[in-house]
């Protein structure tokens, strides 16, 4: 089968690979889309990727789509033609190569974590399989590509404890960060204010934005003190370079809340605590996927979410074309770019 390996830091090629095989717990799925995720894709392929060690060469993809095909003699909640979220390819038996979460390759895994947990087996070896859940079999599998971001975002701001009538700031206009801007306006938060690149200005204010500030204007941060003078209740960084929360931590409110959830320089991230008047929380207790999944599908089918604001759902890049659609993303020409796989 085909997939999308990096076969060494800067270098992604597609090339031929293993079928996966089927464990007793497992669903074959063939995959039928993927996203491209700037943050973790992007620090894979030019070997950034602030945990490892990373082995290359490795499949790359973490937001697919996936039909189950085959099933496991031990799957008992998957059935043929389920459509399953974060399906990927595992890596090579034979250490021919890893996997990073293998979404980008034309067959997968989906592992039946329910009836493993419900059969004794340790959390350790199901927990990690928790994000494979199903769709309603009318949900269009290119725009559930989304839900890995969706989920994610939204239960990390869950997490945070955004609520009603509270004003958030997001620094970072990439999918990301739209997806958490976007949250905070289904939350119910007052002002939803973006510190992010100009061009993202109109897809913001379509998510729900209140407040956009471009970062290369000198006076961003100024125009972001006047519109909430008392400070924002929370930040979320969706960037995380060394210094991008350091630099706002003065529009947070005493007793505000921030967080850090970009990777972009994780390992040197810098807070200076003297920049907040008063005190604050410094959230870093991550998020759980699984938890909001079906919300997550709910506010997708009633409308709530739009795969289109985040992606282009005509005209998917195809597999052969995925390092063109990375470099399209580099250029800042896309927030994420849809692969279809088959």
């Amino acid at each position: 089968m085909q997939a999308a390996i990096i076969e060494r830091p800067g270098t992604l090629v597609v090339r031929q690979i293993h079928e996966p095989a089927v464990g007793d717990y497992d669903a074959l799925c063939e995959i039928l889309y993927g996203a491209t995720c700037t943050g973790t894709d992007g620090h894979l392929i030019h070997g950034r990727f602030p945990w490892g060690p990373i082995t290359y060469p490795t499949v790359l993809g973490h937001e697919s789509v996936g039909r189950v095909i085959a099933l496991g003699p031990k799957v008992r909640n998957y059935r043929i033609g389920d459509l399953v979220t974060r399906v990927g390819t595992p890596a090579s038996p034979r250490g021919e190569y890893g996997s990073n979460w293998g979404g980008f390759a034309e067959y997968g895994i989906a592992r039946d974590h329910w009836a493993m947990q419900a059969d004794g087996l340790s959390e350790a070896q199901w927990r990690g399989s928790r994000w494979n859940q199903m769709l309603p079999p009318h949900f269009d599998p290119a725009a559930a590509t989304m839900l890995t971001t969706w989920r994610e975002t939204l239960s990390y701001l869950t997490r945070v404890g955004l609520k009603a009538g509270d004003t958030l700031l997001v620094v970072g206009s990439g999918g990301v960060g739209l997806s958490f801007a976007a949250f905070g306006a289904l939350l119910g938060a007052s002002r939803v204010a973006v510190l992010g690149n100009a061009r993202r200005s109109e897809v913001a204010h379509a998510v729900g934005v209140t407040d956009f500030f471009d970062y290369k204007t000198a006076g961003a941060l100024d125009a972001a003190r006047a519109a909430i003078p008392a400070g924002f209740d929370f930040i979320v960084d969706s960037v995380g370079q060394r210094a991008s929360l350091n630099e706002v931590l003065s529009l947070l409110r005493p007793h505000g809340t921030a967080a850090i959830y970009g990777i972009d320089e994780f390992h040197e991230q810098r807070v200076n605590p003297g920049r907040v008047r008063g005190g604050f929380t410094f959230y870093n207790s991550g998020y759980d996927e699984a938890e909001t999944h079906q919300r997550v599908v709910e506010m997708a089918l009633q409308g709530k979410l739009d795969a289109r604001h985040w992606l282009n759902l005509d005209t998917p890049y195809p597999l052969a074309d995925i390092a063109q659609a990375f470099a399209a993303l580099e250029r800042r020409e896309l927030v994420k770019a849809l692969i279809r796989i088959r």
